[in-house]
């Protein structure tokens, strides 16, 4: 079975928040921070990643990744500031850039 993911990204000023799901979360947030699909994250400059999760399956990502959209977004930062509490860009040093 193929692990999961459930990440969330967010801009340089921290004011919008996405929350997704992959199986490949190096790929992903490349495609992100590269905006080579337009979309909500290329629309809000969403190029931080500052949250993720590994699940045993992508089916486990999805409800994760549903459960995390229900959420007020307070609850949001405080899981994010539970492992980030700066918010920097977890995914800054994956791409030598």
């Amino acid at each position: 079975m193929k692990q999961g993911y459930v990440y969330m990204m967010t801009n340089i000023n921290n004011t919008t928040v996405y929350i997704g799901v992959t199986s490949d979360l190096q790929r992903r947030v490349y495609q992100h921070k590269h905006k080579s699909k337009q979309g909500f994250t290329s629309q809000y400059n969403l190029d931080k990643l500052v949250y993720y999760e590994t699940t045993n399956s992508i089916k486990a990502a999805i409800e994760r990744e549903k459960q995390l959209k229900g959420w007020r977004r307070d609850r949001k930062e405080q899981l994010v500031n539970s492992i980030n509490p700066t918010w920097s860009d977890l995914a800054k040093d994956w791409y030598g850039e």
